[in-house]
């Protein structure tokens, strides 16, 4: 051990006696007044014998700011690379003297360690204060319970990564560390990173290997899972011997090209590392690390004003500490004290910067170097003040892997993607393969059940959102694999059974537990699954809408179909058509009694014919009444008297208005053929105040749910609907086709779908709760924000309008488009079955007329017969007179001349009767006789005697 361990090298043997003679006159002269100085032994084992003289030199700094009444005393030992005897050197060399503390060293490139002085120390309570150790193991104080250092641990850079991702606004690492503890404390220390970074930095893969050299394969395999992942940024922490390994593996599978990201801690860029090391891997090293003189100046200062404030604030005197190790001796009492008072010690201005220790007894404010490697050389870039100050300094810029000096992103699209979606039209539609296992042409995308198993069903799938991925792979440079969740489930937070405890499900649920890495899908974006999945930008505007049937009206539910025939009636009603109909006729019935009545509208006027015109009769009347209300011609037939043209000019000014109301209503209800709703929107006082006569309802575990179960003046209605919401909305839609359900709120993007697709359908009301689709992606993932680009630019070269009008308003029976509609058979049928009624009525008429007439010809045949026969009966009996006055005048020429002659025998009578003296009968009378006789015929000789 004396051959090992030089106590008091040649050099300083003359000083050591020399300040050992002094020592003790100032200690008999300090006795001899009365006055005992304190001599405070510290001790100091380190790896060179180079050292011992810038420890005795901080000592005499420090003596130089101690009080008078105490002095520093140092006592210097090299470091045994065997422990056991390392051991003993400090029970032997430094316990024996007394310490108060042993500064201790470990040169990263030695076999030394100050594990054995850590334990021997500690079981005594003596503190040791560590000016080069790194490892995570010297931070347990269960092991190393008096241990404290003035360099930080290894896991310390994990503060530096950290700062370098924010800088860089790298949000996605994968992590690259060995399984010992070291490997393990730095995960550690990068995960607690993580959380406290509320979201800006997130572990994609982390990846842990043996160390020790191990497989070549076996690294080459670990680095192939980042094929799987996002992130081109690597964090890697290894020694010497495990960074060559990873760099050959990392070279071979061209991750260290442009595009990647490498930051390692200084172990992996140290000796022959370096040589390997890639150009572009930025590296840490900690400023001061290998300066052992400036650590053990700081270590002496700390342990100076550890002690002035231990005895300031102490009013008892402080023990002693053990002598020796034999045992017989307890531990230092008051050493714990005096630990807890270096940990409270901190230098602003020390030889390595800021020293400030944490309760584990690690240096938290330490200077780091970033280094880049070029060419196999380190070049200091810029540096790392720590947390306090700026986190992050560049004095130059960094060349990236490859040789690229613009700053990598830091991430890339996976080759293949894993996409999930849900049935929901007109986004996705879904049919059954064929029988040789492919798709129709217009189902080109096979998609399975969501546990992605080869018994789940194939099927084939289309629509908006197909198109939309066909578009994003296609930009992005992706293939994917699409899984159907089933229907209804878009994602909500579940309460697991018999905990409080809630998990995600549906699409969000399979995206948090890794089964997917995008949501195709329409889901909506709100702040409750914002929280958990990052949202593209909106691929579709859209809000909150009502559907209903066209024509329903609240309890009777009767269904109209459209126009009906009776169309044309619609601008009135029936009572207004009714009071219509009766004005014309009362109207018509005052100008015939005013027209009649009057002095001034009796008299008659000649008229062209020479022949004069009646006044104005009944017929007339109607006919002047009904021409001026549908604004025809009047020909004939008008009023004469001054009243009643007064009262013609009023029922025209009538006429006029009633004529230009129903024109500007039938276009109204013609035209613009709006049907009737059975509700206004979301502020009707059905849908406010619920009941069992109007039923409505959305989707179960949706984000309209969701919406109705946050607004508070909606709450009402989400109780209401709560035991009646459906699984999905094509169960929803089919029970309102069949009348199981008056209203279906849901997404406007998919009920304008269903109102186009059918007509009978409709949606009412203004859109309310005005939100976005869009596409999902992990939280923290690069793939959001590609998309959210590519999104914006489909916006804006009509790309999504173009898969709007294509798979959504495909059809334009939107009851919400305002412009005019033609009008077609079926709006104006019922004029045209009007007018074939009139024409069926004219020809009824006509027949009437035609029998009217025969019956009236056949009359005037028989007056024409009549009057023939008083014509021949007159002209006889004219005759009879004439004989007779011929006959009386021959009857009196015979007279003359004496003689008289028999009047001659004719036919002037019949039946022996004397005619001359029978009177002539009236016309009547004989239209009567012949009209008695039409059903006895004869001939016209027995006829005309029978007239006679």
């Amino acid at each position: 051990m004396a051959a090992a361990v030089k106590i008091v090298p040649h050099r300083f043997r003359l000083l050591m006696s020399f300040w050992t003679l002094l020592a003790a006159f100032f200690q008999t002269y300090g006795t001899a007044h009365g006055r005992e100085k304190e001599i405070i032994n510290i001790g100091a084992m380190l790896s060179s014998e180079d050292l011992e003289g810038a420890f005795y030199d901080a000592i005499e700094e420090q003596n130089e700011v101690m009080p008078k009444m105490r002095q520093l005393n140092g006592t210097f030992l090299v470091m045994d690379a065997n422990p056991i005897q390392l051991a003993l050197s400090v029970c032997q060399k430094l316990v024996s003297q007394q310490v108060y503390a042993v500064i201790a060293s470990h040169p990263p490139s030695s076999d030394l360690s100050p594990v054995s002085i850590s334990y021997t120390c500690g079981f005594y309570r003596i503190p040791v204060i560590g000016i080069s150790c790194r490892e995570s193991i010297f931070s347990d104080k269960n092991i190393h319970m008096s241990f404290l250092r003035t360099v930080p641990p290894y896991s310390h850079q994990a503060h530096v990564w950290a700062d370098i991702l924010r800088f860089y606004e790298w949000e996605r690492v994968v992590t690259i560390t060995s399984s010992d503890q070291d490997g393990r404390a730095v995960l550690s220390a990068f995960k607690q990173q993580e959380e406290d970074s509320d979201g800006e930095i997130k572990i994609e893969e982390s990846l842990v290997y043996k160390p020790g050299g191990g497989d070549k394969n076996n690294m080459t395999e670990l680095l192939l899972k980042t094929n799987e992942v996002h992130s081109r940024v690597f964090l890697l922490y290894a020694n010497e011997e495990d960074a060559i390994e990873v760099y050959r593996a990392a070279k071979k599978l061209n991750m260290t090209d442009s595009g990647n990201v490498w930051l390692v801690t200084e172990q992996a860029i140290t000796g022959r590392a370096l040589q390997e090391a890639p150009t572009g891997i930025v590296g840490l090293r900690l400023a001061n690390g290998t300066n052992e003189l400036a650590h053990i100046q700081d270590s002496i200062q700390i342990i100076s004003k550890a002690l002035t404030e231990l005895y300031a604030s102490t009013k008892q005197n402080i023990s002693k500490p053990p002598s020796n190790c034999r045992g017989t001796e307890k531990f230092w009492k008051s050493g714990p004290q005096f630990y807890k008072y270096l940990l409270n010690a901190s230098l602003q201005n020390g030889a390595t910067g800021r020293v400030e220790f944490d309760q584990n007894g690690d240096r938290i404010s330490s200077q780091y170097e970033i280094v880049n490697i070029i060419d196999k050389e380190d070049i200091v870039v810029g540096t790392w003040p720590g947390p306090k100050d700026r986190p992050l300094r560049l004095e130059r810029p960094i060349v990236w892997p490859g040789g690229d000096e613009a700053i990598p992103e830091g991430y890339q699209i996976a080759k293949r993607l894993e996409v999930v979606t849900i049935r929901s039209h007109p986004f996705v539609f879904t049919d059954k393969v064929d029988p040789d296992g492919e798709c129709p042409e217009v189902f080109q995308v096979k998609c399975q059940g969501s546990n992605k198993t080869d018994s789940e069903p194939m099927y084939c799938c289309s629509g908006f959102c197909i198109d939309l991925l066909n578009k994003l792979a296609e930009k992005l440079n992706f293939t994917y694999h699409v899984h159907l969740v089933a229907d209804g489930h878009y994602g909500a937070q579940d309460t697991v059974n018999g905990t409080n405890e809630k998990k995600w499900n549906g699409m969000v649920g399979e995206l948090l537990e890794g089964k997917a890495d995008l949501i195709v899908a329409p889901l909506t974006i709100n702040n409750e699954r914002a929280q958990y999945i990052d949202f593209s930008k909106p691929f579709k505007y859209q809000g909150l809408t009502i559907l209903v049937r066209k024509g329903l009206t609240f309890r009777t539910k009767e269904e109209d179909s459209g126009s009906s025939l009776t169309s044309f009636l619609q601008p009135f009603e029936i009572a207004l058509w009714l009071l219509v109909g009766l004005s014309v006729h009362v109207v018509a019935l005052i100008l015939y009694l005013l027209d009649r009545f009057s002095p001034f509208g009796r008299f008659k006027l000649a008229n062209e014919s020479g022949e004069e015109e009646d006044a104005l009769n009944l017929s007339s009347a109607m006919w002047f009444s009904w021409g001026v209300l549908f604004n025809s011609g009047i020909g004939e037939g008008t009023p004469r008297s001054f009243s009643a043209r007064v009262l013609g000019m009023v029922w025209a000014g009538f006429a006029m208005i009633m004529v230009a109301s129903y024109t500007a209503n039938l276009a109204a209800f013609l035209v613009l053929d709006r049907p009737e709703a059975s509700i206004t929107g979301i502020n009707d006082p059905r849908l406010r105040n619920p009941s069992d006569d109007f039923m409505y309802a959305t989707v179960k575990g949706s984000s309209v749910e969701q919406y109705f179960r946050r607004q508070v003046e909606l709450s009402s209605m989400y109780m209401f609907m709560q035991s009646k919401n459906y699984d999905n909305a094509s169960a929803a839609i089919t029970a309102l086709r069949n009348g199981q359900l008056d209203a279906f709120i849901w997404d406007s993007a998919v009920l304008d779908y269903e109102a186009a697709r059918d007509c009978n359908l409709v949606t009412v009301g203004e859109l309310f709760s005005r939100s976005g689709f869009g596409i999902g992606a992990k939280k923290g993932s690069p793939l959001a924000q590609k998309i959210s680009l590519n999104i914006l630019h489909f916006h804006e070269s009509g790309i999504m309008e173009r898969l709007d009008s294509e798979w959504i308003t495909f059809q334009h029976c939107d009851v919400k488009d305002n412009q005019p509609a033609t009008l077609g058979l079926k709006n104006m049928a019922g004029v045209f079955i009007l007018v074939a009624g009139g024409i069926f009525a004219g020809v009824f008429l006509v027949y009437i007329e035609v029998f009217y007439k025969r019956h009236q010809d056949m009359k005037e045949k028989q007056i024409k017969l009549a009057k023939a026969a008083a014509e021949k009966w007159r002209g006889n009996v004219e005759k009879r007179r004439t004989l007779r006055q011929q006959q009386k005048k021959g009857d009196g020429k015979e007279k003359k001349n004496g003689k008289a002659e028999s009047p001659p025998q004719s036919p002037q009578s019949l039946n022996g009767t004397d005619l001359e003296n029978q009177p002539v009968p009236s016309l009547l009378t004989l239209h009567t006789r012949i009209k008695g006789m039409r059903h006895k015929p004869r001939d016209e000789h027995v006829m005309e005697e029978n007239m006679v």
